[in-house]
């Protein structure tokens, strides 16, 4: 029987400025069975590939450049999963740090991190990107954290799962915002905004597969907040905050990543310090989390992690000690278990699949 096999894309830091040791763009064969990378490629010579997209026919892989002002397209061979470059487009700002398609594949939406604001740029039917073509600039007051909030920060900017609404959780305000998107253009969803505790600095949001609710990533106080959305006006409503470290530890640390189970029975949150994973479980009939796991990242400072599609295996991605920490997850309880794969990859921080 011939061997279920699936290709990942790792985006890695590679610039001076930020003491950093990637290359570029990593491609990987994935064995379904064992959870095992396979270097199929590496493309260098690109600056901070720091966030990547698919779109959904898996044939056109985008990517921001982190720290810089321009994002760019790649062209995927479906056959061996290796990328060419197809062209890089100015995004409308500095720092671009997320960036996300929207259900048609004709828009690309990115958070311009340190312009504090949400640009969307046109995609050509050869994929590649044209020219901004809507600037939305993030308002609102910075929240109290001397150095990580002294301006509106955007950092991650989904699709909701029925693509009409954009979410951006803005660390630098202490808020999380909505956006309704039609036709390539940004407004204001009816629920237009979510504040969150002052000095919480949302980072990250992720969304139950079946129900209606969602959970905040917060950054600087280490948290997860639980919400539910309105799928109608695109708002959020926070029913629950709980904190993502175990009550054991006592120093220093910031949260960075998180993910709902393709099951719905559990989230992960990463946390930077602690250097772990949370994992919380999911009580069915309420959306509230519950503390269930927290266990090591296999290395230093783990920004990123990324659940494989079949939900079997999370690959932490320690930025500092230049890793990919295989772990496996129990189907039942969604618990994590060590695998001992390691894989030695430069600065990893973000990790996209096609089948």
């Amino acid at each position: 029987m011939k061997t279920r096999s699936f290709f990942a894309y790792v985006g890695s830091r590679t610039s001076v400025e930020r003491n950093a040791r990637g290359e570029g763009i990593s491609v990987y064969r994935i064995d379904q069975t064992s959870g095992a990378l396979d270097l199929v490629q590496v493309l260098g010579h690109l600056v901070n590939p720091s966030f990547l997209a698919l779109n959904s026919a898996g044939d056109r892989l985008y990517s921001v450049h982190g720290d810089e002002y321009e994002v760019s397209a790649f062209e995927v061979n479906s056959d061996d999963g290796t990328i060419t470059h197809l062209n890089t487009q100015h995004c409308g700002g500095k720092n671009p740090v997320h960036l996300a398609l929207d259900p048609s594949g004709k828009f690309l939406v990115v958070s311009n991190h340190l312009s504090h604001n949400v640009a969307v740029l046109p995609i050509d039917l050869d994929g590649k990107l044209g020219n901004v073509i809507q600037i939305i600039e993030m308002i609102g007051t910075p929240g109290p954290h001397r150095k990580e909030q002294p301006f509106a920060k955007p950092h991650f900017n989904p699709f909701d799962p029925s693509g009409q609404f954009v979410i951006v959780p803005d660390k630098g305000l202490d808020k999380v915002f909505s956006f309704r998107f039609k036709d390539g253009q940004l407004a204001p969803a009816d629920k237009s905004e979510m504040t969150s505790r002052e000095g919480a600095g949302p980072r990250h949001i992720a969304f139950h597969p079946t129900q209606p609710w969602s959970y905040v990533i917060n950054e600087l106080d280490s948290t997860v907040t639980a919400c539910k959305f309105d799928s109608q006006a695109g708002g959020l409503m926070a029913f629950q905050v709980i904190s993502a470290l175990s009550d054991s530890f006592i120093g220093n640390s910031r949260a960075s990543e998180i993910a709902v189970h393709p099951a719905g029975h559990t989230v992960y949150a990463s946390n930077r310090g602690e250097d772990s994973i949370a994992v919380l479980a999911v009580d069915d009939q309420t959306g509230r989390l519950r503390l269930i796991q927290t266990i090591s990242s296999g290395g230093k400072t783990p920004r990123f992690f990324a659940l494989s599609p079949d939900g079997h295996w999370l690959y932490v991605h320690n930025e500092d000690s230049d890793s990919i920490v295989t772990l496996a997850v129990n189907a039942q309880t969604g618990m994590l278990q060590s695998t001992n794969q390691i894989v030695r990859c430069g600065s990893p921080v973000c990790m996209v699949f096609t089948v």
